[in-house]
């Protein structure tokens, strides 16, 4: 129970509210499930009758408030697997996170919420395969760059017609305003976007796991350090206030609770004997970029060997990962693009320093790494940038000729434009080893896997009464480093 608050049952709130009812039913922002593991996963929901109230508290009292869960073999709730009740407190928005043990591997769950009489809407979620399983394939899709303002989500309603095992969420989930500054604010704003009817019903049809990139925070954002460089006080409050609200409103784990500023979000789910993902957290802990954010001619300062992108305690935490792995797949889900891009045509370097470009020692550390340990198949898949990109991560950039040591798919966004692409387009003669571009379409993508290849499918949305359609199609061999299309 925190503490100050009482823990009542919902049957009495009308006594606690002015004598009168709830002003709505109380899962207005629907349930998600996510971080899949073979014996269980975490299950969210959050009670706000009045979602965009003022106070940001949802229109709730300032009261705990008894949810009972329960997740099921059936649809109907015949079957019960597990149930039981969680609190939900005033100072977590009365979100709630309930950790769920002792499911079975590889298999499809329903589960729903309870207040008092009011009863949410059914969600499905999936475990994970079992340790030392490795027989059947796997299919999951990724995501990011959602911004409000830039159009609805009719991507999210051609994913949940995939036949998918869980989502990846790489990042830009809200997108921060001019205004965006407390608390409230940033409950108020994960609230609109939660409004979104499509993106609803994608986290009640599959797990999802998540991380942020800067929007849910400040854009370009790094470290300590915000992008109008304002007091470094100031901004670790409005981070702190941001990365509650992200917890408050994403389906993560008690042990993701941020404490004052900071919360751990890189981790590492394993998918059986076939793959592993290794997300990371690529913000709270890079140097600060060099001068020229963005496109700009590449800063000598992007070279300094001392320039991280993850911090060296996170570093050693995917080396070492990496080593170990004894998984077929080795993933690296990650925020910004990865590969080298060089915005110049003819001479000179132009760069985008907010990108792994601006980090150039710690990518080599990453690629130098790969090069050496030979983790097996290695895979990239980022976010951030709004469009398509299919990229061979070389050992040496400045030769074509050199080995190839993994695939990078970036994927493009759920609605964010791309006003470069013209740049990007006009450029790319100078990037051999960006193997295919799009920066005109909106949609997400989706990846199949088994032992011997893995195929990877950008679906794009033309309109939010088209269907999802495949944009273009790639594959990784086992064993054989870089993409081929399809």
């Amino acid at each position: 129970m925190a503490a100050g608050f009482l823990l009542v049952p919902v049957a009495t709130l009308p006594k606690l509210c002015g004598g009168s009812s709830l002003s709505g039913p109380p899962f207005t922002l629907g349930l998600a499930s996510g971080d899949p593991r073979p014996d269980g996963v975490v299950l969210w929901t959050r009670l706000a009758p009045e979602p965009l109230n003022a106070s940001g508290g949802g229109g709730m009292p300032q009261v705990e408030v008894p949810v009972r869960w329960e997740i099921a073999h059936d649809e109907g709730f015949q079957r019960i697997a597990r149930r039981g009740t969680a609190s939900a407190a005033p100072d977590l928005a009365h979100s709630v996170h309930a950790e769920v043990e002792g499911l079975e591997p590889a298999r499809w769950y329903y589960y729903r919420f309870k207040a008092g009489e009011e009863i949410s809407p059914t969600g499905r979620t999936k475990t994970a395969p079992a340790p030392g399983s490795g027989d059947s394939g796997l299919s999951f899709a990724y995501a990011s760059c959602q911004d409000w303002q830039d159009g609805h989500y009719p991507s999210y309603g051609g994913m949940v017609r995939e036949d998918l095992d869980f989502v990846v969420h790489l990042g830009d989930y809200i997108y921060e305003r001019k205004d965006t500054r407390t608390l409230e604010d940033f409950r108020n704003l994960h609230a609109l976007y939660k409004s979104a009817p499509e993106l609803r019903e994608a986290h009640a049809s599959f797990p999802f796991i998540a991380v942020f990139d800067d929007h849910e925070v400040d854009n370009d954002w790094a470290g300590e350090t915000s992008e109008k460089d304002e007091p470094s006080d100031e901004f670790l409050k409005l981070r702190e206030a941001a990365l509650q609200a992200y917890y408050e409103h994403m389906p993560l784990r008690p042990s993701a609770m941020p404490r004052g500023p900071r919360m751990r979000i890189h981790r590492r789910h394993a998918f059986g004997e076939l793959a592993e993902f290794n997300v990371l957290d690529t913000r709270q802990h890079r140097t600060d970029q060099a001068d020229g954010r963005l496109i700009a001619l590449r800063q000598p300062a992007s070279r300094d060997e001392t320039r991280t992108m993850t911090g060296s305690r996170q570093e050693k935490w995917l080396f070492d990962g990496l080593a170990r792995s004894e998984k077929r797949w080795n993933v690296i889900a990650q925020q910004t693009m990865m590969a080298r891009y060089d915005y110049q045509p003819g001479e000179g370097e132009r760069i985008n320093h907010d990108q792994w470009d601006g980090y150039t020692a710690a990518r080599d550390r990453l690629l130098d790494f790969v090069g050496r340990s030979r983790p097996s198949n290695p895979l990239v898949i980022s976010g951030d940038w709004h469009a398509s990109f299919v990229n061979d991560l070389k050992a040496d950039f400045d030769n074509p000729d050199s080995e190839t040591l993994a695939a990078e798919f970036v994927g493009t966004s759920i609605s964010s434009g791309c006003p470069w692409a013209g740049q990007v387009q006009a450029a790319l003669s100078e990037n051999p080893h960006v193997r295919f571009f799009d920066g005109d379409h909106r949609g997400y993508v989706r990846c199949t896997v088994d032992k011997r290849l893995w195929r990877t499918d950008y679906r794009i949305v033309e309109n939010p009464e088209a269907p999802a359609t495949t944009l273009t199609s790639w594959m990784v061999e086992d064993g054989h480093p870089g993409a081929q299309p399809a």
